[in-house]
């Protein structure tokens, strides 16, 4: 299971420590779930999430508010003691000492921000959702060829980075070379990016390592990128039939997302780079709902049908 730091979701969120006393040096968040403890501060623990960050907005507040100092207390000892991993105060409301103190004592890390519930909220749900997404690495390279994530696989040696760096010269943008990390961040979403130690660098078989930042400019490269389309390199085959109408999809799937796919045959000659945007624009184009294959069909169909009126 992935884990964030909280020390990370602190600096990212731009979170107020309410409580520096408590130590966050092992403190991790474990799910990308968030909960609003109002049933909670009523006394209804039953099905309580108690693993997710609590998120008190301005109803939670204002609840404990009302409450006898006693009873308000009593309430928040009994929310605070079932180890939660922090609590978050949002609206710009600042909880009382009694509050901080009962924090400080079951060492329950307590924050503050000043931006509404409603839209820390999402920021803080999409962010974990990111940062905690399931992840694999795989062999290939991810570029961003007018705004589509294309991914280019093949064995080892056929000419991908290749590919990649002509591309990079047409003026896209390189994400990731040899290794991409691809996160799972919804179900339809799939996110690459590059390991730490590899960013930005590209293999090319007898000259080297190259720095692509460095040696075309910070608007030759990009940290992430989601993947829109995978392009398989592989030798040409002359006994194998290749696709050549695109009337129906493929697919290849990663972590449970499917991803269409074209398997291009490499022969001599072949421009790649130009075949790779080409295949990126025509990807978008179907997605704004045109398909050259299917108007292609319906051209010869409507032709089929004149002839046999004509007869």
């Amino acid at each position: 299971m992935k884990e964030i730091e909280m020390t990370k979701m602190v600096e990212e969120m731009d979170l107020r420590n309410l409580t520096p006393e408590v130590d966050m040096t092992d403190l991790v968040i474990a799910t990308p779930d968030i909960n609003r403890p109002a049933l909670q501060l009523t006394g209804y623990y039953e099905h309580f999430a108690n693993e997710r960050v609590q998120i008190i907005g301005y109803v939670e507040f204002t609840y404990l508010q009302h409450l006898e100092e006693g009873e308000r207390v009593r309430a928040f000892e009994e929310f605070v003691s079932r180890k939660i991993p922090c609590v978050i105060f949002t609206t710009k409301m600042i909880p009382g000492p009694e509050i901080l103190e009962l924090c400080n004592r079951y060492q329950v890390p307590a924050f503050a921000v000043d931006k509404s519930t409603s839209v820390f909220m999402a920021e803080i749900i999409r962010w974990l959702n990111v940062q905690l997404a399931p992840m694999i690495s795989i062999h290939g390279v991810l570029v961003d060829v007018f705004g589509e994530g294309v991914l280019i696989m093949g064995e080892s040696g056929i000419g991908k980075s290749e590919a990649a760096l002509e591309l990079i010269k047409r003026g896209h943008r390189l994400v990731s070379d040899d290794v991409v990390e691809i996160s799972r961040v919804s179900d339809i979403t799939l996110v690459g990016t590059a390991p730490d130690i590899t960013r930005h660098f590209i293999e090319l078989r007898g000259i080297g390592i190259i720095d692509v930042k460095t040696l075309f400019g910070v608007e030759s490269v990009k940290d992430t990128q989601s993947i829109d389309l995978v392009i398989k390199l592989e030798e040409w085959d002359k006994e194998k039939e290749y696709d050549r109408l695109g009337l129906e999809e493929e697919y290849i799937e990663f972590l449970g997302n499917k991803v269409v796919c074209h398997s291009l045959p490499i022969r001599p000659g072949r421009n790649l780079a130009i075949i790779v945007e080409t295949a990126a624009v025509n990807h978008r184009q179907k997605k704004m709902g045109y398909n050259a294959a299917q108007e292609l069909y319906r051209r010869v169909q409507a032709n089929l049908v004149k002839k046999r009126e004509e007869k």
